[in-house]
């Protein structure tokens, strides 16, 4: 199956804590189907100082976890809403569309 949501796709969170929120994607995991977006969902991790690492963190981190697949949706580039995505195939290759407008994503 075919990668939908991308890194750096602006998406929507459409359930969840998070609803209703919108951010970029920083990493996609398609193997848990789970991606990680920039200001949602964020977790505290506690970070102990350790003698290996001097420049690393230390103290609670915050950072952002992962969100299921199909709890966010790609934000259609034409007039900013939550769409669906297509897949099209044009001289060979394949293009990702927004079923909304039908505008090309890539």
């Amino acid at each position: 199956m075919p990668a939908r949501i991308r890194r750096d796709d602006e998406v929507m969170v459409i359930a969840g804590k998070d609803r209703g929120k919108t951010g970029r994607v920083l990493r996609v995991d398609p193997a848990k189907q789970k991606v990680f977006v920039e200001g949602l969902n964020i977790v505290k991790r506690h970070q102990r100082p350790t003698p290996g690492r001097p420049d690393a963190e230390v103290g609670v981190i915050e950072r952002p976890g992962p969100i299921h697949l199909s709890n966010v949706m790609l934000l259609d580039p034409k007039d900013n809403k939550p769409t669906r995505v297509g897949i099209e195939v044009r001289e060979g290759r394949r293009f990702r569309i927004a079923r909304r407008s039908g505008t090309s994503i890539d």
